[in-house]
């Protein structure tokens, strides 16, 4: 499947569920104000319409909301029915949560509660039906004769394999495969392994191809040097108004995101393995700025009891300050409570042969460097807390890669500098397996597993995941 086709179709299910929503809600609306002024049960008349509008225009903007935050619309096409079922389930569930949560905030006490549990039962079935006739519906339209869209492939080696098996895959998304070009020294014979055998034409057969049947697409699934040499191929499909598609196998592999952006008017390919989803990574700062002045607000009590036991335990400031590597190797400074005598650093020299931990990382179980306050604060990662601030501040984020010391980074292999291509944060999937137990290695692939898999659901996850780990002290020395 195509991504801009699949991400149409998940366009189409947002307005789906949001027109769902909205009919659920005037549906239960009308049911509900029969039954009051009909008695029935004992239910008493409800507001009119226009006290409850308000309700039905959060309503209708939280059911896609959470959709999106939980990968609900993300290759909607290939999920399975029990898929599909469950993130109906978890729209419903997670939505009207939200939505009772604000009705509860704003005092909204004139919500029948009986319409609430109404429009609770009638969002799942209109959720779940509305899904399903949609998607049903949008592969029928697709696999019609006059809807397909037909491809040639030129090339005959393992890249045409590939896609040509692809695109057999994609035959009840309306895709349809005709023939094969092949070019240079390659065969002349249709790749085996495929559902059927296709005609393999030479290259100058391409333009009489074009005329004699509907060709939609051409896709060069060929090398680079022979893309050059195609160019003449390209600039007769380009003059007939033929869509061409270049298969990239000829780019460094691990790209993960390869798009074209323009310079003003000059196109340039762009080619990048972290997270490029503008709205999400704003989504997620958004919520790292709430997070975090909510935070610092409410734990101010516990800030100035904690200043005042690490200022009575040892001489020397409240706060302890070091340098770090943000996002993309810039540097800020970091602030903890400070858990150590005040010449931790220079003692450090002398404790490297105790290091518990792989380099570059300095670990050590029984740090004699430690206060008593300073080690049970440890415990509960009570010292960490200030980082609050670094995140309003933009250094850090809630979930993230942990921010490296400049000498660690210094110390690291090129794969491992990938983990500053995102913003560091308190927590991430290493909290989770063990924290301060973790040897670098399988650190730093966790940090790049957390990359490649982001989403706002996965920080949601892992932040919920991150309490009972924190307050079972698991890992932390």
């Amino acid at each position: 499947m195509f991504s801009r086709l699949s991400r149409n179709i998940a366009f189409s299910c947002v307005l789906n569920d949001g027109a769902a929503t909205a009919a659920s809600f005037m549906l239960a609306y009308l049911i509900r104000m029969w039954a009051g002024q009909k008695g029935w049960h004992h239910l008493t008349p409800i507001h009119l319409l226009n006290v409850y509008f308000p309700a039905l225009i959060i309503a209708v903007l939280i059911f896609p909301f959470w959709g999106y935050i939980l990968g609900a619309y993300k290759q909607v096409e290939l999920r399975r029915p029990r898929d599909i079922a469950n993130d109906v389930l978890k729209i419903a569930s997670f939505g009207l949560l939200t939505l009772i949560s604000l009705l509860f905030l704003v005092r909204g006490q004139y919500i029948s509660r009986s319409f609430l549990l109404l429009f609770a039962v009638l969002q799942v079935l209109s959720l779940e039906t509305s899904r399903w006739l949609l998607l049903i519906g949008g592969t029928w339209l697709r696999s019609r004769p006059d809807q397909r869209r037909h491809f040639v492939i030129v090339g005959s080696g393992d890249g045409a394999f590939e896609v040509a098996t692809l695109l057999e895959a994609g035959e009840r998304f309306g895709l349809s495969l005709l023939a094969f070009v092949h070019v240079g020294n390659q065969s002349s014979t249709s790749p085996a392994g495929l559902r059927r055998s296709y005609s393999v034409l030479p290259k100058e057969q391409l333009a009489e191809l074009l005329h004699k049947r509907v060709v939609d697409e051409v896709v060069f699934a060929v090398d680079k040097k022979e893309l050059i040499e195609l160019e003449p191929l390209m600039e007769q499909c380009e003059q007939e108004g033929v869509r061409i598609r270049i298969q990239l196998d000829f780019l460094p592999k691990g790209f993960s995101h390869i798009f074209v952006e323009h310079l003003a008017h000059v196109p340039l390919l762009t080619l990048a393995s972290t997270p490029q989803n503008d709205f999400a990574l704003f989504f997620k700062r958004a919520v790292d700025i709430a997070v975090s002045v909510l935070s610092l607000v409410a734990l101010l009590p516990l800030f100035l009891i904690l200043a005042v036991l690490v200022k009575l335990s040892s001489k020397g400031p409240v706060f302890f300050r070091q340098t770090r590597c943000g996002l993309a190797g810039r540097h800020f400074v970091l602030l903890k409570f400070r858990t150590m005598v005040l010449d931790a650093d220079q003692l450090l020299a002398d404790l490297s042969d105790r290091n518990e931990a792989e380099a570059p990382l300095f670990k050590m179980r029984k740090d004699p460097r430690c206060t008593p306050v300073g080690r049970w604060m440890r415990m509960f990662s009570l010292d960490e807390l200030p980082q609050l601030w670094n995140i309003l501040r933009g250094h850090m984020s809630l979930v993230g890669p942990r921010p490296p010391l400049p000498q660690e980074v210094e110390q690291y292999e090129p794969w491992q500098r990938r983990r500053l291509r995102m913003r560091p944060g308190l927590t991430c999937l290493w909290a989770l397996e063990g924290r301060s137990q973790l040897r670098f290695e399988p650190w730093a692939r966790l940090d790049l597993l957390y990359i490649d898999n982001w989403s706002i659901w996965l920080d949601l996850k892992i932040l919920l995941k991150t309490i009972p780990t924190v307050i079972s002290r698991k890992g932390a020395h």
